[in-house]
């Protein structure tokens, strides 16, 4: 791990700024409040397996490519989910262009395509945008039928 970055997040509880581990155990919390940090990290071909197989939480993966019109709207979705989340998963954000072995090891054909992995598994897979309520649904109920 102590080659591994880390990004910096606000905590959408009290405001301050947290540097988050892009791959560590456990979940992040806010320094100051103790509140769930929401966990949003980039991973590539090199630090997939570190970054998101390992990761003691669900992680939701966005598989998508910077020229994907449809993968920018969604991103931001993807963020208010992670943050709506914070704490049960961890958004992993892959493109597709710079990670080719990912690209064809997932078999993705269109962008964006998210998968849900549990432990390193895959248990759900999706192709396309879709707004917020939307992807916190599907995520929510394909862990709720992981855990059933």
């Amino acid at each position: 791990m102590s080659t591994m970055q880390a990004t910096t997040v606000r905590c959408p509880h009290c405001g301050r700024t947290n540097r988050v581990p892009v791959a560590a155990e456990g979940r992040p919390k806010c320094g100051h409040c103790k509140q769930p940090l929401p966990w949003m990290v980039d991973a590539g071909d090199d630090d997939f397996t570190e970054v998101a197989e390992r990761a003691d939480v669900p992680v939701v993966v966005d598989l998508w490519a910077t020229w994907c019109g449809p993968c920018r709207m969604v991103s931001p979705a993807l963020e208010k989910v992670a943050t709506e989340l914070a704490g049960r998963i961890k958004l992993v954000k892959v493109d597709v262009d710079k990670n080719p072995r990912l690209s064809q090891r997932f078999e993705v054909q269109a962008v964006p395509t998210l998968l849900i992995l549990d432990q390193g598994e895959t248990v759900a897979r999706q192709a396309g945008a879709a707004p917020a309520p939307a992807l916190r649904q599907w995520v929510e109920q394909s862990l709720t039928a992981r855990k059933g």
